[in-house]
């Protein structure tokens, strides 16, 4: 898509700033609006049609995990992400048992949420992995039943969202040719010939 249509709900203005500071060197994000709680962000939402909505845990009026309904109602198409600051709250077990379309958390860099967010708007489902085994048991789940590691998966989520092996390697911190081993090990588990069946098996397996 040429545009990516973003909107922020955060009961903290400052973050819906930082956001926008975040992703603004990207000409293919746009923030299209900012919500600080429940009842507007479902209007806001309505309104611009996002392809993405990042949305935090708790607001004055509502928690998160009652949001999506309404959300998915406003915009249907829209791919809801958790932008959260805490891995392991209760709210955020609820807010994806709810059906959100990932996680991503706060402390994120630029580089990372830019990702984030493409990927999402992308139909690729987006989870932290530092997100306690208990708030993504159906994530964990399906890595178990591929036998993919957890870094296996960090460098598909990567080849996914577009990136080549250099750059995978120095966003990992890793070297070339151990993303390569990754990917080859990932594609013998997935049972792909290439790296373009590798991404598709693992989007109908539901790891991205």
């Amino acid at each position: 898509m040429n545009e990516i249509r973003l909107v922020v709900v955060d009961d903290h203005r400052v973050v819906v700033d930082g956001v926008r500071l975040l992703l603004r060197d990207d000409p293919t994000i746009r923030v299209v609006g900012g919500a600080t709680d429940a009842t507007s962000a479902v209007g806001l939402t309505a309104r611009t049609n996002p392809h993405v909505v990042l949305l935090d845990l708790r607001f004055p009026d509502a928690v998160a995990s009652e949001m999506v309904a309404p959300l998915r109602r406003a915009a249907p198409d829209a791919r809801i992400v958790v932008f959260t600051a805490y891995r392991d709250h209760a709210a955020l077990r609820a807010t994806l048992e709810a059906g959100v379309d990932g996680c991503i958390l706060k402390d994120a860099g630029a580089t990372d949420l830019v990702t984030a967010v493409h990927q999402a708007a992308n139909g690729i489902g987006i989870f932290d992995p530092r997100v306690d085994d208990r708030a993504a048991p159906r994530m964990r789940s399906r890595l178990h039943e591929t036998g993919l590691t957890q870094r296996e998966y960090d460098v598909l989520r990567h080849a996914a969202a577009g990136r080549t092996n250099p750059e995978i390697a120095e966003q990992l911190g890793l070297t070339r040719h151990t993303v390569t081993g990754y990917l080859r090990n990932a594609m013998r588990k997935l049972n792909a010939r290439n790296r373009i069946e590798l991404i598709t098996k693992a989007a109908k397996s539901g790891l991205l």
